[in-house]
């Protein structure tokens, strides 16, 4: 498995993550899949790749829909809401935080503009992906965890970059190799760390 961009905190692998999981080692997942939705992202294929979530073991926060739950199998410690504070309609988006010691948390509201193309808040982030997550509230779920990150769906790298500025260790794929030169071209800018 050569890595698509490698740096001392961050690999990113140009991908299938049903075929690169199985030889990568992480301690939490923290991503955003392309979820059953009605923006047309989530199909047959779709489905069999978001079902690598089911065999995970480790700490997870997973984004998803409100009518149902992602196949993670760890008992539900928590149901974080992201309030997109900049549109109308539906403006917020559940992340669902998974934990093997079952212990609850606390579910919060992170108050985020959402990335999309135009003027407004949180459109200087955009990047062209059309699920684009803002860095700062991934930096909000993996300052909620430990150890190294895995993001299976990296898509431009939000988590990526979040967990770097972090100084943490952070693991993505991405299986479009578009979005994957996105991603290096963002990580490698340099970044102050930052502390919880």
């Amino acid at each position: 498995m050569n890595p698509y961009y490698t740096d001392d905190y961050v690999t990113l692998y140009h991908g299938d993550c049903r075929e690169l999981l199985p030889s990568i080692e992480a301690d939490v997942v923290v991503t955003d899949p392309p979820y059953p939705n009605n923006a047309g992202y989530f199909d047959s294929s779709v489905a069999a790749a978001v079902d690598v979530l089911s065999d995970w073991h480790g700490a997870a926060l997973v984004f998803w829909n409100e009518l149902g739950r992602p196949p993670v199998p760890l008992p539900l410690v928590a149901v974080h809401i992201w309030h997109r504070t900049n549109v109308n309609g539906r403006p917020y988006e559940p992340i669902y935080h998974f934990a093997a010691d079952g212990t609850k948390r606390r579910s919060e509201v992170m108050r985020h503009a959402a990335i999309f193309k135009g003027a407004g808040p949180g459109c200087h982030e955009y990047l062209g992906h059309p699920t684009q997550k803002p860095v700062a509230l991934m930096g909000v779920l993996v300052d909620k965890t430990r150890g190294t990150v895995l993001d299976p769906f990296a898509g431009v790298g939000s988590t990526l970059r979040a967990a770097k500025s972090y100084g943490r260790k952070a693991i993505g794929i991405e299986i479009s190799e578009r979005y994957c030169e996105v991603a290096a071209n963002r990580l490698r800018q340099e970044v102050l760390g930052l502390t919880a």
